[in-house]
């Protein structure tokens, strides 16, 4: 994985959920590798993925099961965190479930699960590190999310609704801790070549019709997403806050 360097990343205590699969597996590999203690929640067990991390990084990473619906889990998890590698002061919320679904098809258990994987979790998660993070002096929370919303596509409404609200909480976290040196962004990834999207959603037209929306033509993987998460959580983007981030290879275009 060739990264930037960024020297204050080292030694940082970074939480990631969702950090053992897909882009969440790259974001540990990329904070590893710039020497940042890496704490990570998965429902599997993930002990396979820290034996590869500290093969390739020289540092091993610690995964802790959670299922992040769980808000008194999660909080756990983060207080557990703390405990090995100091209050958190990177948070990375990147777990996600786009399962595709048709708004007539769907009940209120699935609006339920689905805002609280995708949303719900984002904003417990600030709530449980935004004390350590005052403590420390300041902080950097990175919400992921998607430019989905920002397309119109249909087969994800209830997804695209949470990550539209991904931004408006970020923006309203970014303003009430500022005066406390934390800053919290978003990222926007657009279609990721991870294996769970390869498993069950990409087809060679698909992702040529895609790629045919992209100013740049190739497909994404989880590696082009790092370099941007890395600068969001780094000093290089001290005075950077509220704002969303999209890497997506030219699809949308903001501003």
């Amino acid at each position: 994985m060739d990264l930037p360097v960024f020297p204050d990343l080292a030694g940082s205590s970074v939480f990631i959920t969702g950090g053992g699969a897909g882009i969440g597996a790259a974001l540990t590999e990329g904070f590893l590798r710039q020497g940042a203690r890496v704490a990570f929640v998965q429902r599997s067990d993930g002990t396979a993925f820290c034996d590869r991390m500290e093969a390739a990084t020289g540092r091993r990473p610690l995964c802790l099961r959670c299922d992040i619906t769980d808000t008194g889990a999660l909080r756990a998890a983060i207080e557990t965190a703390c405990a090995a590698h100091g209050p958190v002061t990177i948070l990375v919320n990147n777990a996600a479930d786009d399962t595709r679904h048709a708004t007539l098809e769907v009940d209120e258990a699935f609006w339920e699960r689905a805002m609280a994987v995708n949303l719900r979790a984002y904003f417990f998660a600030a709530q449980a590190v935004i004390p350590g993070m005052r403590s420390a002096g300041g902080g950097a929370i990175v919400n992921f999310s998607s430019i989905s919303y920002m397309m119109g596509n249909a087969g994800y409404p209830v997804y695209a609704s949470a990550n539209a609200a991904i931004t408006g909480l970020t923006r309203s976290l970014a303003r009430e801790f500022g005066s406390d040196r934390i800053r919290v962004n978003a990222l926007a990834p657009g279609w990721v070549m991870t294996d769970r999207q390869k498993e069950f959603w990409v087809t060679p037209e698909g992702l040529a019709t895609h790629v045919g929306r992209q100013c740049l033509k190739e497909p994404l993987a989880p590696a082009d997403i790092v370099g941007g998460c890395l600068f969001l959580a780094a000093r290089a983007s001290r005075m950077m806050t509220g704002q969303m981030l999209v890497i997506d290879g030219g699809v949308v275009v903001t501003g």
